[in-house]
């Protein structure tokens, strides 16, 4: 797979153009909007191999990779070549047979999980091609699980041992920074004067009603403990913080106008 074309862009590009052009495909393709989920995580695996400097070296310089004795052995994991899988992201430490302990092989993949599905933990299905045939294997994925953790499974392949790496999909309306969320509302300038309150729906489906207190100030931040995300063997959540981006309303009174005409400068 060509992770320039992914993204559209010339192997020369910058960080700040490969950055722009996922956000443009990220957006487009996203799951939520009716995206393809297979294509949005080329889109998404792509930019992280390319975002990164050290994969993207590797990606550019691949190293070739090879079994003791000569035989080349081909993994496939959710229709992905491994070979070339592990020397693009995971360079010759990554390879299957880098890490290997007695009578047990080491394979790595990456699976991508939804912010929701990493918020209430989830069953993933892996189908794995090898030379010989296809397995299919079944993971657990633990509530609060992060971009970037790793996870070893035991006992879910015969004769080898399975190290994944998730992959958190981005979310159109929570940003994840550790185990906080982070959401923006819109809320009229002329609100944000007098007081107001509005409904939020937090990532568990919960409904807050979230109060604005008069004279609150454009991009403050509002907090609610305990709605972000789980935190990975604690019974405790993260926090969701509310971002205030005011706006200014299409049609205003006219008598409100005159009255703020009135009082500006007091």
């Amino acid at each position: 797979m060509d992770y320039y074309a992914v993204l559209g862009v010339n192997k020369n590009a910058t960080p700040d153009e490969i950055k722009k052009a996922y956000r443009k495909l990220a957006s487009q393709h996203h799951p939520d909007k009716g995206g393809d989920t297979n294509k949005f995580q080329e889109i998404q695996t792509a930019y992280d191999t390319l975002s990164d400097p050290q994969k993207r070296q590797m990606y550019d310089n691949p190293q070739p990779q090879g079994f003791p004795g000569g035989m080349n052995v081909e993994w496939n994991v959710q229709g992905m070549d491994m070979n070339d899988l592990f020397s693009q992201i995971f360079g010759q430490q990554g390879h299957p047979f880098a890490h290997r302990r007695p009578g047990k092989q080491t394979l790595r993949t990456h699976v991508s999980v939804r912010l929701s599905d990493a918020y209430t933990g989830i069953k993933q299905v892996l189908r794995i091609n090898t030379d010989k045939d296809t397995k299919v294997i079944e993971i657990n994925v633990p509530p609060g699980v992060k971009h970037g953790d790793q996870m070893r499974y035991d006992n879910v392949l015969e004769n080898a041992i399975l190290l994944v790496e998730f992959v958190i999909m981005p979310d159109l309306k929570y940003d994840r920074k550790q185990d906080d969320l982070y959401s923006n509302q819109s809320i009229s300038v002329l609100d944000l004067i007098v007081g107001t309150t509005f409904d939020f729906i937090t990532i568990s489906g919960k409904v807050v009603k979230v109060n604005v207190k008069p004279n609150t100030q454009p991009f403050m931040q509002l907090r609610l403990p305990g709605q972000g995300m789980p935190i990975v063997n604690t019974n405790k959540y993260g926090d969701q913080l509310i971002l205030i981006k005011p706006f200014v309303p299409d049609n205003i009174n006219q008598e409100i106008i005159d009255a703020i005409l009135r009082n500006r400068g007091n």
